[in-house]
């Protein structure tokens, strides 16, 4: 990309028609407001400004996005009668030149996480960066030692580490309450899928840089919709908005996107940090066959698929499925199990955690969530979380050097079905031993104009 591209770009962004206020957060106590920059103004990166100018420590200064559209929606999202304008950049780079932020929440999609995450924590900022950490395992690793170098605090937005009720239940199995822990089940189960019909190819919108939002992965046809209507949100299938997931080149699918959370609760409360083994296998036997054609194209993740992590104590199972679902497994579709020696612990979201005894004369036990809205999310508790590692220099509870290591579990295991076969993973070294054709899929060339992180 040359210098004139990049400044014609970042002059029609900073142009955008002003809007009449500024966001900045009351703080009742006076106390040093931090200088707080979006990049990736979409329906996340919104959900997670939202409570960080909630909380009152942080003022808005700066927006990034390539599709102008998100813009107002953002301002309006955070505006709450104030006045001044945040400035609006289409380029990150120059945002980070400009506006100078303190703190930079990176709210874009997986694709895009890697590279504004490391030129954020180089220009001095602290980062809140949304999950899975990286697109692939190098990424992640260069992002984990760009942090490092500069000292930075990186926080991930693994928000059910701070969730009360997931705290309690890892509190309850680690005292051993379970007993010993044999097996763990992962599992995301969402129903409705069928045969999946291709959507047109047509022409990105004026008020979106395509080839921009494409960056440095692969570009692809438009096939998208509008951010402002709420009909073309999450059920849309195409790339943008929020259909990006399911587009392997953008991301990781349903094990990218939901996998991260539970394989991450599963490292969190068993202390473990590698796999020994993983093999992975899956299809799209009811979406169909991938079309990738100049006119039409579908998603291309798997619409379900079922992993295998080995660890040295116990082994983990993954499965997920876009299709059948009709919550048998005790009331809720999504979560981890525990099996243990003293009973099975269901680490759940919107109904909490349950115990089920081995015992049946024993009660089942449980505790209900405490859950933010809207998404029934935690952010704000993460964000608080955030925060207190800046004033007080200590590791966040979502550090992105931990994050890292769930990451690589899901992309070990999209890398295991992609191959079609197990892998040997050395954790310390991060390298597939004997096989140095997966060894490759650690990393993916860039197109041409943008540089790989350097690890």
């Amino acid at each position: 990309m040359n210098r004139r591209h990049f400044l014609q770009r970042t002059a029609a962004a900073t142009t955008v028609s002003a809007f009449p206020f500024s966001i900045r957060a009351s703080d009742k106590s006076g106390a040093k407001k931090f200088r707080t920059a979006l990049i990736g103004c979409g329906w996340w990166g919104n959900n997670i400004l939202r409570e960080a100018l909630a909380g009152g420590a942080c003022e808005l200064v700066a927006l990034c996005d390539v599709d102008s559209r998100q813009f107002q929606p953002t301002l309006a999202n955070g505006a709450k009668g104030v006045s001044d304008t945040p400035k609006l950049f289409r380029d990150y780079r120059e945002l980070l030149a400009t506006a100078k932020p303190e703190i930079v929440i990176v709210g874009t999609p997986d694709h895009w996480h890697a590279l504004p995450m490391i030129a954020a924590v180089k220009a001095g900022a602290h980062v809140y960066v949304e999950k899975p950490i990286g697109h692939t395992v190098m990424e992640g690793r260069a992002m984990v030692n760009a942090a490092r170098a500069t000292g930075r605090v990186v926080q991930v937005g693994t928000h059910r580490r701070i969730s009360p009720h997931n705290i309690s239940g890892r509190d309850f199995i680690r005292s051993g309450k379970a007993g010993e822990i044999g097996m763990v089940r992962c599992f995301v189960n969402y129903g409705g899928g069928g045969p999946e019909k291709p959507l047109p190819t047509i022409d990105a919108p004026k008020e979106l840089d395509w080839n921009l939002w494409c960056g440095p992965a692969p570009l692809r046809p438009f096939n998208g919709g509008d951010p402002r209507n709420p009909s073309q949100g999450a059920g849309n299938r195409g790339i943008h908005p929020r259909g990006f997931r399911n587009y392997l080149d953008y991301a990781n699918g349903t094990l990218g996107d939901w996998g991260i959370h539970w394989l991450d609760q599963v490292l969190w409360v068993t202390g473990e940090k590698y796999p020994r083994r993983i093999y992975s296998t899956g299809g799209r036997p009811i979406a169909g066959p991938a079309v990738f054609s100049p006119n039409e194209q579908t998603t291309d993740a798997p619409d379900h698929q079922l992993a295998t992590f080995s660890f040295d104590k116990f082994d983990v199972q993954w499965e997920h499925r876009r299709f059948a679902n009709n919550h048998t497994d005790k009331g809720e579709n999504v979560g981890c199990y525990f099996y243990g020696t003293k009973g099975i612990f269901h680490m759940g979201w919107q109904k909490g955690w349950t115990f089920y005894p081995t015992n049946a004369s024993d009660p089942v036990i449980s505790e209900a969530p405490k859950l933010g809205t809207p998404d029934s999310q935690n952010i704000k508790e993460n964000w608080a979380d955030f925060l207190q590692a800046i004033r007080t220099g200590t590791k966040p509870v979502s550090d992105i050097g931990e994050v890292h290591l769930s990451t690589n579990m899901a992309l070990l295991g999209m890398l295991s079905m992609k191959v079609g076969r197990s892998l040997e993973w050395d954790g310390e070294k991060e390298r597939i031993i004997g096989d140095e054709a997966a060894n490759k899929l650690l990393r993916r060339e860039y197109r041409k104009g943008w540089e790989y992180p350097q690890a």
